[in-house]
């Protein structure tokens, strides 16, 4: 009776937390699809009463999307690659090799984590001003990658202290030399975990939105969460085209988490377990 009590907690706690999670997308989506007028009713519907592709229309239109889709696409592609190439080897010093002041490096990967980024905005800002990286995508990647490299590195870390390091000396006494060992046995146990780091990462970048606010100030450097403040302004919020364009942006992240979903769960849990 106990255990049957403690399982209907579970899953009601669960189709809860769905519901809370889950309603502000589904509002999105249907107010996307509404009319303008059953936006503004003082009496909103759950279900919308009827279905309209012109917020759709309206925001594919708006000048600046696709520039902005472009610009994001290729801050987040070498914003993901660069990180994940670096974090691997450097993940892969922290969890196998020893050398004097490991200890200090992995602190030091935490507390880049911890520091507020309201704090580091104005120094960043300075910084990039002088090595003329501002209102440059250019720019907008290496902050980027300053910010999501520690969490890749520290995920990846997570992940290698669970292969067992005989795997690797069982390929070297079978012939294989270091890279070859990494490149045949290791890296493809790695597969996983950082196919869910690059996730995280790309969810990182794609929706990153106050340091490329700071650090762009063209309209045709423009990313597609600043693109996206442009349904906003001193007349009031365009409610349907922003939430269409919502919509919009947030597939690209939905399409990638769905083909490598079955990896994801792999990968966190295996980099969660020790370290």
């Amino acid at each position: 009776m106990k255990r049957t009590s403690s399982s209907a907690f579970s899953n009601v706690s669960g189709i809860f937390a769905i519901v809370l999670m889950g309603f502000p997308v589904y509002w999105m989506v249907t107010t996307s699809f509404k009319p303008k007028g059953d936006i503004l009713s003082t009496n909103p519907t759950i279900i919308p009463k009827s279905f309209s592709f012109s917020n759709y229309v309206e925001a594919v239109t708006k000048e600046g999307f696709t520039r902005a889709l472009l610009n994001s696409v290729i801050v987040v592609f070498f914003t993901v690659v660069i990180s994940l190439f670096v974090a691997l080897f450097a993940s892969i010093a922290v969890a196998r090799m020893k050398f004097k002041g490991k200890r200090i490096y992995v602190a030091s990967i935490l507390l880049v984590q911890m520091l507020p980024l309201a704090a580091l905005l104005i120094p960043l800002y300075l910084l990039l001003s002088r090595l003329n990286l501002t209102d440059k995508l250019a720019g907008v990647i290496f902050t980027y990658i300053a910010f999501v490299l520690p969490f890749v590195i520290w995920t990846l870390r997570g992940f290698l202290v669970n292969i067992p390091a005989e795997l690797e000396e069982a390929a070297l006494v079978d012939g294989c030399t270091k890279p070859q060992a990494y490149r045949r046995v290791l890296f493809p146990l790695m597969a996983p975990g950082l196919v869910a780091t690059a996730i995280f990462a790309f969810i990182q970048a794609w929706n990153e939105f106050l340091l490329a606010y700071i650090l762009l100030s063209s309209q045709d450097k423009a990313t597609m969460p600043i693109w996206l403040a442009g349904f906003t302004n001193r007349f009031g919020t365009d409610w349907g085209p922003l939430m269409a364009a919502s919509t919009l942006t947030a597939i690209p992240v939905v399409i990638f988490f769905s083909l490598i979903q079955n990896k994801i769960a792999t990968g966190v849990t295996a980099g969660a377990v020790k370290g």
